[in-house]
C-alpha cells in the first residue's frame, strides 16, 4: 500500500501521509513517495495548489522510533561505532530535500495539521508555504533534547533566533493556538473548523492563475533560500552528531532496554540523564 497518497481534485492535488497505524511515522519509503507526489502534483498543468494532510490520528508523529531507535543493532539512522559522518549525511540529507520539495515546487502547498506534527513531522509541516493548525494540534521538536537536530531549520526562519531558541533549548510541544500566537505557523482554527479552514484557503488560491501563484511564491523563496540551504547542511550534519553522541547512543541503548515510549517519555519530562547514563537524583 502506498504510504503517500495522490488525488487530483478538480483545480487542487491533494497529498496524504499514508502511515494512520504508527500516526504516519517516517519510514525509510515514505520522504521518497512525499517528493514523487509533490511532483506529480507540480507537472500537473490543471493543479494550482496543492494541500498535504494526514491520514487517520495525526499528521505525522515523526520518524519512526520503534524501527529507528527499538531495534537492536544499526540501520540508516543509527550506525555501528565508528560512525561515517557522510554516510549518515547522505541519507539524512535526501530526506531533508524530500521534505523541502514542498517548498520548492512551483506551486503552493498548504499543510493541513491536526492531532501532532512533532519531532520530523514538525520539519514536513514547517516546509510547506501555509501551515493551518487545529486549536488543539499539538507541534513541536521534542529530540532536541537528545538524539535530534531539526535538518530543515525551518524553525528559525519561521519564527526567528529568540523565539526558535525557546523551543530548540526546551523541546516542548505547543498547541495550534500558541503555534499562531508565536508566529510560527499562519493560523490556528476550532479543530471541527479545521478543513473548512483549509479548503476556503486553498479553494481560494485555486482562482488564481498557475503563473501567478509560481512567480509569487518564487520571489519570496528567493528571499530565504540561500540562508536556508546553508543553514540545512550544518543542521543535518549536527542531526547525526545528536545520536551518534555519548548522550545519542545512551538514549538508543535506553530505548533498546525499556522500550521507545519509556525512553520518550523520561526524555520529554526530563528525568533521565543522558550524559551520565542514569535517572536524575532528586537534587541534582
Amino acid at each position: 500500500m502506498p504510504k503517500v497518497l495522490y488525488e487530483k481534485d478538480g483545480r487542487i492535488g491533494r497529498i496524504t501521509l499514508n502511515r494512520p497505524e504508527v500516526m504516519n511515522a517516517i519510514d525509510d519509503d515514505l520522504p521518497r513517495e512525499l517528493a514523487a507526489a509533490v511532483g506529480r502534483a507540480d507537472a500537473d498543468h490543471g493543479v494550482h495548489v496543492m494541500v498535504l494532510s494526514g491520514a487517520g490520528k495525526a499528521f505525522c508523529s515523526g520518524y519512526d522510533l520503534a524501527h529507528y531507535a527499538e531495534g537492536n543493532g544499526p540501520n540508516k539512522v543509527v550506525q555501528e561505532m565508528p560512525w561515517d559522518p557522510m554516510q549518515d549525511f547522505q541519507f539524512m540529507w535526501a530526506n531533508t530535500q524530500n521534505f523541502m520539495s514542498l517548498f520548492r515546487a512551483m506551486k503552493p502547498v498548504v499543510c493541513k495539521v491536526h492531532g501532532f506534527a512533532v519531532a520530523g513531522g514538525s520539519d514536513i509541516a514547517l516546509c510547506a508555504d501555509l501551515t493551518i493548525m487545529g486549536d488543539t494540534a499539538q507541534i513541536g521538536y521534542m529530540p532536541t533534547r537528545v538524539w535530534g537536530c531539526p535538518t530543515t531549520a525551518m524553525w528559525v526562519h519561521r519564527l526567528g533566533p529568540e523565539k526558535a531558541k525557546r523551543m530548540m533549548f526546551t523541546g516542548d510541544i505547543i498547541s495550534g493556538v500558541e503555534a499562531a500566537e508565536m508566529g510560527l505557523i499562519l493560523k490556528s482554527v476550532p479543530d471541527d473548523q479545521l478543513d473548512e479552514a483549509v479548503e476556503a484557503l486553498a479553494g481560494r488560491m485555486a482562482t488564481v492563475p498557475i503563473n501567478q501563484l509560481a512567480m509569487q511564491k518564487m520571489v519570496i523563496n528567493s528571499a530565504v533560500e540561500e540562508k536556508i540551504n546553508q543553514t540545512q547542511r550544518l543542521a543535518t550534519v549536527f542531526d547525526g552528531i545528536t545520536r551518534h553522541s555519548p548522550e545519542g547512543m545512551n538514549f538508543k541503548a535506553r530505548v533498546e532496554k525499556v522500550g521507545w515510549k519509556k525512553a520518550v517519555e523520561e526524555r520529554d519530562q526530563g528525568s533521565f540523564d543522558w550524559t551520565g547514563n542514569q535517572p536524575f537524583v532528586l537534587g541534582d
